[in-house]
């Protein structure tokens, strides 16, 4: 057997998933390419084992545990994409970058949100900051 085919293959296999990974916004499509990698890196095992004619056959038991990895990492991957669904709404991998925990909550006085009025006399929704007096108390104190 050549080696030279399913290198090839696992080359091809790799560059796909690796397009995946950068270009979609789709959190379960970024998953899927991720075991598309793996499964060419699991290809290149198996084919360099045989190629080799390794006694031992290391590389399709580094293969099964790559599969068992991937596995793990599937499932916990799915539950995590869920639950942030569940929450949010949406899988879209840019707008789940307002979870991040960003230094302008320390940054803000202590009093924003607590004022019962807006600067046009309608009240704030309950439970969430007002958006247009935090940003006038802001600019006031830089100024």
């Amino acid at each position: 057997m050549h080696l030279a085919y399913p290198a090839v293959l696992a080359a091809l296999l790799f560059c796909v998933g690796l397009y995946g990974v950068l270009a979609r916004r789709n959190a379960i499509l970024v998953l899927m390419s991720v075991e598309l990698m793996l499964n060419a890196v699991n290809l290149n095992l198996v084919a360099f084992d045989v190629w080799l004619r390794d006694t031992l056959h290391s590389g399709q038991a580094l293969t099964l545990f790559t599969i068992a990895i991937a596995a793990a990492e599937i499932g916990i991957g799915l539950a995590i994409v869920l639950a942030v669904y569940r929450n949010r709404g949406t899988s879209d991998i840019d707008r789940l970058r307002d979870t991040a925990e960003t230094d302008d909550a320390e940054k803000l006085p202590d009093s924003v949100g607590t004022d019962t009025a807006d600067t046009d006399g309608t009240e704030p929704s309950p439970g969430r900051a007002d958006e247009t007096t935090g940003k006038t108390k802001k600019a006031e104190a830089t100024t």
